[in-house]
């Protein structure tokens, strides 16, 4: 088992979601916490707590804001964060949603708890093209260039 591999289960078994996961790794590699942030991804869980939009997307959508979002009144919104979010989505249509039947917890799941292990793989994929689309517009992934 690999690091990115056992950094999600670490977290998986300490009772994160997929949404949470994500920032959680992406806090980590800044150097940060944010108890506050992860607690708000808590509601994006489990398709927002009912079977919707998958949690690993969602929470993919918040790792990128993390990076490139604006978090106060005097910082300027990045151009760049709208052209990542789309590719994210596109790429996750494609990656999951065609194979698993949508992009919907319900539908990724289809009603089998077995399908479960689909969720690591997601945020494992999800993870690794949010820091691509990072790297590729420039982003310092660890937080140096303050």
């Amino acid at each position: 088992m690999d690091e990115l591999t056992m950094q999600i289960a670490r977290y998986k078994q300490q009772g994160f979601y997929c949404s949470q996961i994500l920032v959680l790794m992406g806090l980590e590699a800044l150097g940060k916490e944010d108890s506050d942030l992860v607690r708000a991804l808590h509601g994006l869980a489990v398709g927002l707590g009912a079977g919707e939009l998958c949690g690993a997307l969602t929470g993919g959508a918040a790792l990128l804001g993390l990076y490139a979002g604006r978090g106060q009144a005097d910082e300027l919104e990045d151009p760049r964060l709208n052209a990542m979010l789309k590719e994210l989505v596109a790429w996750f249509n494609e990656t999951y949603g065609a194979p698993f039947g949508g992009i919907r917890c319900a539908e990724i799941l289809s009603g089998n708890p077995q399908n479960q292990v689909r969720c690591g793989q997601m945020v494992r994929g999800v993870y690794e093209k949010v820091m691509a689309l990072l790297v590729e517009n420039d982003f310092d992934l660890y937080g140096l260039d303050v």
